[in-house]
């Protein structure tokens, strides 16, 4: 299995987990005399063997991770540098907003804001960031494609 295959099954079993605990929710208390529609038994069963199989799933990718070299760096090291860098850009991109967000007077008599930096060189590295960060990804995906579990 590809590391890819594994982060979508991964992604599936989160979705199967969270649909099991809805459903489980809906069927823990009922009214006096009735049946809940699904035994609460069997999906406890169910959502325990897919927390059981998202763990070594999860075990699985991150030794992968770890141990997966491109250009000189764990793959753990670029998905860290990956989130960095989109935290990064997202504080930039607020800086650039308020930056830019000056508000027009209505009469002389009001207030006039003026921004305390310029925003087209802050925007400037968001755009070398965001670069960076789509050049990171597509390592990142070439890799998870690329690497067996």
């Amino acid at each position: 299995m590809k590391l890819a295959e594994a982060l979508q099954q991964r992604a599936d079993l989160n979705i199967k987990i969270s649909e099991l605990r809805h459903r489980l929710s809906f069927n823990l208390v009922v009214q006096e005399g009735e049946k809940p529609a699904e035994d609460p038994k069997d999906l406890i069963n169910e959502l325990n063997s897919s927390f059981e199989q998202l763990e070594q799933l999860i075990k699985k990718i991150n030794l992968t991770n770890c141990n997966t070299l491109v250009d000189g760096k764990s793959l753990t090291e670029w998905i860290a540098e990956k989130d960095c860098l989109r935290t990064r850009i997202d504080a930039y991109r607020d800086i650039v907003s308020k930056a830019s967000n000056l508000c027009g007077r209505m009469t002389r008599t009001e207030i006039k804001y003026l921004p305390t930096v310029d925003a087209r060189d802050i925007q400037k590295t968001v755009d070398t960031l965001s670069a960076k960060l789509r050049k990171v990804d597509n390592l990142i995906q070439q890799t998870n494609w690329s690497t067996d579990i």
